[in-house]
């Protein structure tokens, strides 16, 4: 195992949880947006709320387990984003007649996004941010401690 690994799944951390919050941001300021996309039928539709999948970098809990045990290979891991998916929640019907996108009932698509939701969804990126950023410090700290011991 690197000296530098903790660095290095802490970063894969970093940059998955920053695009997290990217896309959370994206997600409140278009959330009265009602002409964001053209689908398959040619109709406009309002912006679909969008999420951020995540994967682990490697091989699964166990193979790294096992190997740790047996210490035969060099460790990998971390996180990587997966994609970004839609939110296939149905669009928010309102009633507003006086609205230009309204339907001829009267009633207007707004997007499926909830701003509670996305300030919660931002709060847990926020926080897993700051903890990796806590790890990464961690790990820094006991290198720079490792090297005083030389002097």
């Amino acid at each position: 195992m690197s000296i530098f690994h903790s660095f290095n799944i802490s970063a894969s951390a970093l940059t998955a949880q920053r695009l997290r919050m990217d896309v959370t941001a994206a997600n409140i300021a278009n959330a009265q947006t009602t002409r964001a996309t053209i689908n398959e039928n040619g109709e406009v539709e309002p912006y679909r709320r969008r999420m951020v999948a995540f994967q682990p970098d490697g091989k699964p809990f166990k193979h790294f387990l096992h190997k740790a045990i047996t210490n035969r290979e060099r460790l990998t891991g971390g996180v990587k984003v997966a994609g970004i998916v839609y939110d296939r929640e149905p669009f928010k019907l309102v009633y507003d007649p006086a609205h230009p996108d309204a339907n001829e009932e009267g009633y207007v698509r707004y997007p499926n996004v909830d701003p509670l939701k996305e300030m919660v969804d931002l709060m847990s990126a926020t926080r897993s941010y700051e903890a990796n950023i806590t790890a990464l410090n961690a790990s820094k700290d006991m290198l720079l401690k490792a090297l005083e011991i030389g002097k």
